[in-house]
């Protein structure tokens, strides 16, 4: 689907006076609404979308940033959106395990975002308590990844 295609899609809107306008092809999915302001516009990728269902629901699962305070831990937390990727590589180790120890500027993960590897660093001195995301899993801005129990 290209810029062409959805600006036809808007003509149609606009011409028949519609509100909301969804359309599936190739496992490609867009959705136009007309809101008091003009248009949102929502694009789709089905695995993506199962991705971030599939994160949203262990985030509710666990009330993360209750579940810091109570254990006395500090959040690492998604400086972008992005892939999270726990390993340089999928044959090499993890940079950090639960109980790892871990330096203040050690990398601790690697997040891609718009075909660019973010090395994400950590702010603390401690122990890693709680891994909270899943290798090549959709990440958020804000998300917390790792839970650390300070030195």
């Amino acid at each position: 689907m290209n810029i062409k295609e959805i600006k036809e899609m808007i003509d149609l809107m606009n011409k028949n006076n519609l509100h909301e306008l969804e359309v599936e092809t190739n496992g490609m999915k867009i959705r136009l609404k007309k809101t008091g302001a003009g248009f949102t516009q929502q694009i789709l990728d089905e695995k993506l979308a199962v991705g971030q269902m599939i994160t949203q629901a262990a985030s509710k699962e666990k009330p993360q940033g209750l579940e810091a305070k109570a254990r006395n831990t500090v959040e690492i937390k998604s400086p972008m959106v992005g892939t999270f990727y726990g390993s340089p590589s999928p044959e090499t180790p993890s940079f950090v395990e639960i109980g790892s120890n871990i330096e203040k500027g050690q990398v601790v993960c690697i997040i891609e975002a718009m075909k660019l590897m973010n090395e994400i660093k950590s702010e603390v001195k401690g122990k890693i308590v709680d891994i909270l995301a899943d290798s090549a899993s959709p990440i958020e801005y804000g998300q917390v990844l790792f839970l650390v129990e300070p030195a």
